[in-house]
């Protein structure tokens, strides 16, 4: 007894080189991303640097210098947590397709498995009904396993993605509080 023709291997070949091809096309898009991110990141670098040295060499005094970096302090930390989270999203995006494709590939499988079962169910010879029934418990089993562990990933990603931005948060206001003390000990420095 033949389980799959030579057209159904074909076609799941097929169907397995399009997924493939997909996946790798989304994994180039992301890459596209993330090189076009650090491409603008390095172009704006650079047109800050210039300005920020022309402004430094047009500096009177000490204090006045004092004044200057404290200004560039915020800005920088807040470019810095902006990258971050621009890569985060890329990260994530590029992430979430492959989830989704992986998926679709699991339930596709799941749903030809349980074809082949109710196949082989009609088929079996009598007296075979609690070997099928054992098969069908074990497919059941595994699903499970499956969507409990699924379920658990995502969760688990939902928790990266809180803490991520819990982070991030805090981060600016880190930034946030060491720029007004920067900014209050340049101007003590003035006075």
């Amino acid at each position: 007894m033949t389980l799959l023709t030579p057209e159904q291997i074909a076609a799941a070949q097929k169907a397995q080189f399009d997924t493939l091809f997909g996946l790798t096309n989304k994994a180039f898009e992301g890459i596209e991303k993330l090189v076009e991110l650090n491409l603008q990141v390095v172009k704006s670098t650079l047109a800050e640097s210039q300005e920020n040295t022309q402004r430094a060499l047009s500096v009177k005094d000490a204090q006045e210098l004092l004044a200057l970096q404290a200004s560039l302090t915020q800005p920088t930390a807040e470019k810095v947590l902006s990258y971050g989270r621009h890569l985060y999203e890329i990260a994530s995006a590029t992430q979430a397709e492959f989830a989704r494709v992986a998926e679709a590939q699991y339930e596709e499988q799941n749903r030809k498995v349980q074809t082949l079962v109710d196949n082989v169910a009609k088929n079996a010879p009598a007296g075979s009904e609690t070997a099928v029934a054992v098969m069908k418990s074990a497919i059941t089993a595994a699903n499970t396993t499956y969507e409990t562990v699924h379920k658990a990933t995502k969760q688990a990603v939902e928790i990266a993605e809180s803490n991520f931005n819990a982070a991030a948060t805090a981060a600016t206001k880190a930034a946030t509080q060491a720029t007004e003390q920067a900014t209050r000990s340049a101007k003590k420095s003035v006075a």
